[in-house]
């Protein structure tokens, strides 16, 4: 009995630091990762000598076109790109749903090939889509001085 009660009492607690060290990597990778993802796509957009402002609705669908001919879309959350391969099913996903409208909004940069956009504008075409609104900026107009 008296070489029992000279052990060292069992502890039961458990060792974080490999977990703290395992989050500190993660949060590491994410910020580094996170930035890459979001930066969305760069565009110029073609200037429209008539073009509306109108708020874009939660609910619209975007594709966009960068300068290197990548699709994104975005679906209220941002852009996101997607693979050429993905972009018709992603499409027919999208729309094989909806009853209200069948809309596309294309933003598409102004220096890429247009075989390029009607590539986007027929997979968008098989996927349901019924009407393509182009997004463009407002040309900036020189006012005459009236007399």
């Amino acid at each position: 009995m008296g070489a029992a009660s000279t052990k060292a009492a069992v502890r039961a607690d458990i060792n974080v630091t490999p977990m703290i060290d395992v989050m500190l990597v993660l949060l590491i990778i994410f910020m580094i990762v996170t930035p890459a993802i979001t930066a969305g796509f760069q565009a110029t957009v073609p200037r429209a000598a008539n073009a509306e402002k109108r708020p874009e609705e939660p609910d619209e669908i975007r594709l966009g076109i960068d300068r290197d001919g990548k699709y994104y879309l975005d679906v209220g959350q941002g852009p996101r790109q997607v693979p050429d391969a993905d972009l018709a099913g992603r499409l027919v996903g999208l729309y094989a749903g909806r009853t209200k409208d069948k809309v596309l909004f294309l933003k598409a940069d102004e220096g890429i090939d247009y075989g390029r956009v009607e590539q986007a504008i027929e997979l968008a075409r098989k996927a349901g889509v019924r009407v393509i609104g182009a997004i463009a900026d407002q040309k900036p107009v020189l006012n005459p001085e009236k007399n």
